[in-house]
């Protein structure tokens, strides 16, 4: 079970942290990551990270602003967001999978999901 927060509404050029808390199974043994969907848009992968937190990808037009890290001694994963945009706007979703590695997961999503949680950013 994965429980996101920490979404709401900031202004642009503000930071925002989202956490995700996982339960019921072995969390280091799960690639972890972020997706988002923008009203009127598809889902989009935002950022993912290997088991051992080692490895990460992110989405390019959030490079340098995203942080995802996790700690395996408290099943959580975090996406640390500064500088956010309007675009940025979106339901944030957690994910996992430990069936995948944090490269195919970008591309193909992850096979566990969470409820999401809303990041507005107002211009």
């Amino acid at each position: 079970q994965l429980q996101a927060s920490g979404g709401g509404l900031v202004q642009a050029g503000g930071s925002l942290r989202l956490s995700c808390a996982a339960s019921g199974r072995t969390f280091s043994n799960y690639v972890m990551g972020w997706f988002r969907r923008a009203p009127g848009k598809e889902r989009e992968f935002v950022a993912v990270l290997s088991q051992s937190g080692t490895i990460t990808y992110y989405l390019d037009s959030v490079k340098g602003r995203f942080t995802i890290s996790r700690d395996n001694t408290k099943n959580t994963v975090a996406l640390q967001m500064n500088s956010l945009k309007p675009e940025d706007t979106a339901v944030y979703y957690c994910a996992a999978d430990d069936r995948t590695t944090a490269a195919q997961a970008r591309r193909d999503g992850m096979h566990y999901w969470g409820k999401g949680t809303l990041v507005t950013v107002s211009s």
